[in-house]
């Protein structure tokens, strides 16, 4: 069967299961494109817009083929199927090398887009969305205009050669012309045989909106208060949830007295959400009280007496986190994720000059994304059949749809989904403990749609947190400076061995990119190099935040090349300069940055790092002060390659955030454990950049014609360790932990 499954030819990504339901005046083409009488196309995106931009960004994959203009564009929901899935998320999350070209790897990689097609997983994350999506909307953007054509061909009675399309229309170089509203009834009717491989995709050097500044769609909707959110969902008779769950980590559920809330205002019930998922799926057990307003129901949930039954991490801390980190890179050996050259040191010990080692750490990070977590969903009955509908703001709408069907007990096409827009996401809303807690208090108020909100307390003291992380660097130098051998062993939790059990039911074992990716990938040319990781289990909950495991580990591995080319006596600019030789785009990419920085104000000091994640590679220059025990950072230069920037506003929105998200996780951010319970609770203690704390960000989008790459996450990693640099030429300090803090 698997053989059979092999060599089967790959599902195709252009027709859906059904025709698009997107009203009865339009056509649907294929399942990507739906055409309305009036001109008005509607373009089905698959992607979560959470602020990145994809709601403008993909559809100018579609325009641009179909040679439409973006103002006619409507926005319309993907169904759930598996055209809509994600591929080059699974197809990225193989751990090799970025310059390994190899056959295995291409192999691996199109077995894993195979699969792929068959969990028809939609999911927005990774920094994939326009990465994946520029084959197919593109192509179906291309066979929705040869399909017009020959429709027009067909009713004019002219040879198809003598047509082009312009603007929404098809034109005759006679004068006549028709516009794509008009044509997509017979469009539809004499194109239907025509697939992608009958159509061939523009050049670069034809494309008229990829690539160019085009506004964004979403604007007006965010500016004016039209735009509609998870939280904004409004449904007749909608009653309102607050949650109340263990305040230890992997406590149970003993018992709660719900009499003592029952006559509080508005209170109509108080619902245990038992069996959600283990200690490590980030809610925990808890309570839910409905009521008629989210207040009053928050207001009984602190108020409802409960008892915890403390499990095995009631003693767990920070401090024994760290220990454990420790213990495991004194005992293992680890996963190696790269190897070169050789480690044998004995071999070169003639050669060698210096020794260099460090000690990197970085805390748990929790995701603090402006939105509360929250989901509306509503249990039904439908001719003695349950109904689920959702309405959330989620990454993964396929994934919801499942759990919601699971915990109600019905099947997977008796649910619906309405996906809101995201108010920040940043890997949180890839989890669905939100939707299952919702149906969970439907099924108990059946007929009631019902919203549950978790406050701000409940999402900082219950996340599934970025992991803590522990690095170890040695590096050997000959007498020139140069790198004569490069090892690197750092331990945490594995996200992926939480994720894929708790999300998609499936084990989570073996070796985790996430862990390692930023320091086995690294573009540096070094000769003997060894990158292991020891996978620590993780009793805190861990889950995806924005640029994962590179987030940390270009600061681990940037900070301690700062230190390598100090111990050498060089720049670290020039000492990178070098070491980019394999690399002349990272090395133009570094030079661009540079450049623009120029030499920094009196009293303040330039810090550089570079890091490719995501298929991109980004050189950040930092300009920082130090006032007493205060970093401020007044400017940053970061230049980014990304293959071919399809919107360069969009681009540089998301360096601007990436950046900021990065620097406020840089100076402020830090989750710790006490007695099994975090700290932290709300921006008082656990603060984000605030406004008078954000640089100046110059953005420089490198010019390219290569294949786009992620954009949403590269500029987040390189900011810690540029500013750390930065730091250590006006101190003589070497920070080595996250936050960056001044002794």
């Amino acid at each position: 069967m698997l053989v059979g499954w092999g060599v089967q030819p790959p599902r195709q990504r252009l027709h859906a299961a059904g025709p698009l339901a997107l009203g009865a005046d339009t056509v649907g083409l294929n399942g990507w494109i739906a055409i309305a009488p009036d001109g008005a196309v509607s373009v089905v995106v698959p992607r979560s817009e959470m602020g990145q931009g994809v709601h403008t960004a993909l559809p100018m994959l579609v325009a641009e083929e179909l040679d439409l203009p973006l103002s006619s564009v409507r926005i319309a929901q993907a169904p759930i199927d598996r055209i809509y899935a994600n591929l080059t998320v699974l197809r990225e999350n193989l751990p090799f090398h970025p310059d390994d070209d190899g056959s295995a790897r291409q192999g691996a990689q199109w077995l894993m887009a195979k699969l792929g097609r068959e969990l028809g997983i939609m999911f927005t994350g990774g920094s994939t969305s326009v990465k994946d999506a520029w084959l197919p909307m593109r192509e179906a953007g291309a066979v929705a205009r040869a399909m017009l054509l020959k429709a027009a061909a067909e009713n004019w009675k002219v040879p198809l050669a003598r047509l082009r399309t312009e603007d929404g229309f098809v034109l005759h170089p006679d004068g006549r012309r028709a516009g794509y509203g008009a044509l997509a009834v017979d469009a539809a009717r004499v194109g239907a045989g025509i697939d992608a491989g009958d159509v061939r995709l523009k050049q670069a050097r034809d494309f008229r909106l990829i690539g160019t500044p085009a506004a964004r769609l979403d604007s007006r909707a965010k500016a004016d208060g039209s735009a509609r959110f998870g939280i904004d969902a409004r449904v007749p008779g909608m009653v309102y949830a607050a949650v109340k769950m263990a305040p230890v980590i992997g406590a149970t559920l003993a018992g709660h007295e719900a009499g003592a809330v029952a006559s509080m205002p508005g209170v109509l019930q108080v619902v245990t959400m038992p069996g959600l998922g283990d200690e490590r799926a980030g809610l925990g057990a808890g309570v839910a009280v409905v009521a008629g307003t989210w207040w009053q129901a928050h207001r009984a949930a602190q108020a409802l007496p409960v008892k915890w039954q403390a499990g095995a991490t009631a003693g767990l801390s920070s401090e024994s986190v760290f220990e454990d980190l420790a213990r495991a890179l004194d005992e293992e050996s680890g996963y190696v994720y790269h190897e070169a050259g050789s480690q044998d040191v004995q071999r070169v010990a003639a050669t060698v000059a210096a020794t260099v080692t460090a000690e990197y750490r970085a805390p748990y990070l929790a995701h603090a994304a402006m939105e509360p977590l929250n989901c509306t969903a509503l249990v039904e009955d439908d001719k003695g059949r349950a109904r689920v509908r959702l309405w959330a703001s989620t990454q993964v709408p396929s994934i919801a749809v499942d759990v919601a069907a699971r915990v109600a007990g019905v099947e997977r096409e008796d649910v619906g989904i309405e996906v809101m827009l995201l108010g920040g996401g940043f890997g949180r809303r890839l989890e669905t403990d939100m939707v299952a807690q919702a149906v969970t208090v439907a099924m108990a108020v059946r007929g009631k749609p019902v919203q549950l909100v978790w406050s701000r307390e409940d999402d900082t003291t219950h996340d599934v947190y970025r992991p803590a992380a522990l690095a170890r660097f040695r590096a050997h130098l000959d007498a020139g400076g140069e790198i004569l051998a490069w090892d690197n062993k750092s331990a945490s939790g594995a996200i992926g061995h939480q994720y894929f059990p708790r999300n998609l039911g499936l084990p989570g074992v073996g070796p985790d990119k996430t862990t390692a990716e930023g320091e086995y990938d690294m573009q540096y040319a070094i000769a003997n190099q060894r990158i292991a990781h020891v996978i620590v289990d993780s009793p805190v909950p861990l889950g995806y935040w924005r640029s994962v495991g590179h987030s940390h580990n270009a600061f681990f591995k940037e900070g301690f090349l700062e230190e390598v080319a100090h111990a050498a006596g060089r720049d670290g600019v020039a000492y990178r300069r070098a070491l980019l030789r394999n690399h002349p785009r990272a090395l133009a990419t570094l030079d661009a940055a540079v450049a623009r920085a120029g030499q920094p104000a009196a009293g303040r000091a330039h810090g550089v790092a570079l890091h490719r994640s995501f298929g991109s590679t980004v050189a950040q220059v930092a300009e920082v002060s130090v006032e007493g025990a205060r970093i401020r950072v007044h400017r940053v230069v970061c230049a980014i390659d990304c293959g071919l920037a399809v919107n360069p506003n969009i681009v540089a929105q998301q360096v601007e955030s990436g950046v900021l998200f990065g620097l406020s996780a840089a100076l402020h951010g830090e989750i710790t454990i006490k007695d099994g319970k975090v700290e932290q609770s709300n921006f008082g203690d656990y603060p984000v950049l605030r406004m008078h704390e954000a640089p100046v960000v110059d953005t420089i989008v490198m010019p390219s014609l290569a294949h786009p790459e992620g954009v949403g996450e590269p500029a987040v990693p390189p900011i810690a360790p540029a500013v750390a640099a930065a730091v250590f030429k006006l101190t003589g300090q070497r920070l080595r932990s996250l936050p960056l803090r001044l002794g």
